[in-house]
């Protein structure tokens, strides 16, 4: 099956560089300079992940404003920032959009193409039915970590990749507690820092609180990371 990925960058030389990596990985490509271009293009052709840059021509949050109707008609779309923003609330900022990863530049095309091939992989896990062979229950809780799926009481929480990687890292040790570096570690992504793992504890905590507003198994250990309270 041969998948459509949509690459948003406003430099030419970057955008070819991009399409030729993925192409070579046995991908199509679509690609576009900036936001308008890209909305219209999706709109009459749906990819199956989208590449996104976040400064795009004069729009400086043109990426994440793109990231935000691109989910509001396709929520299970994986997107990818690419971005020379590095600061902390901007990778924040992408990733509570519902980005499935946030990479900085420079970037190996190569490494980009895995990377698209990686999540591509996984899209397909979470789209296919459940297996419970690779599911785990603990209290109200389910977890499937080959679809890095979760629901608490049958519902589905709606938990972006990185949010369930430090979930899926805290039940390791159920009611242990895991140090902020480790937790850092299991995210797989660069610049994270304790405010950004507090950061992702908190939306995570509120999305469980939105299906049970009694929900507190998350538990901080001030100073030294997080525990899942049995």
């Amino acid at each position: 099956m041969s998948y459509l990925i949509a690459i948003v960058e406003d430099d030419a030389d970057q955008r070819r560089n991009y399409c030729a990596a993925i192409e070579n990985k046995g991908f199509e490509t679509t690609a576009y300079a900036n936001r308008s271009d890209a909305l219209k293009g999706i709109q009459e052709r749906q990819p199956d992940l989208a590449v996104l840059d976040i400064i795009l021509e004069s729009e400086v949050d043109g990426g994440f404003m793109l990231c935000r109707d691109l989910l509001a008609q396709n929520p299970d779309l994986p997107i990818i920032f690419l971005t020379e923003r590095v600061d902390e609330i901007d990778k924040i900022s992408g990733l509570r959009l519902g980005a499935w990863d946030y990479q900085p530049k420079p970037i190996s095309a190569t490494f980009l193409a895995e990377r698209v091939a990686s999540l591509l992989r996984l899209k397909e896990v979470r789209s296919a039915p459940e297996s419970n062979s690779s599911s785990k229950t603990l209290g109200d809780l389910s977890i499937n970590e080959s679809a890095m799926q979760a629901s608490w009481c049958g519902e589905r929480v709606d938990l972006t990749l990185t949010e369930f990687r430090l979930l899926a890292h805290l039940l390791r040790v159920p009611g242990e507690a895991v140090t902020y570096d480790s937790l850092m570690k299991s995210t797989i992504q660069s610049y994270v820092t304790s405010n950004t793992i507090n950061t992702h504890m908190r939306n995570i905590r509120k999305k469980f609180r939105q299906l049970d507003d009694q929900f507190d198994c998350i538990k901080n250990e001030y100073g030294f990371g997080y525990r899942w309270a049995k």
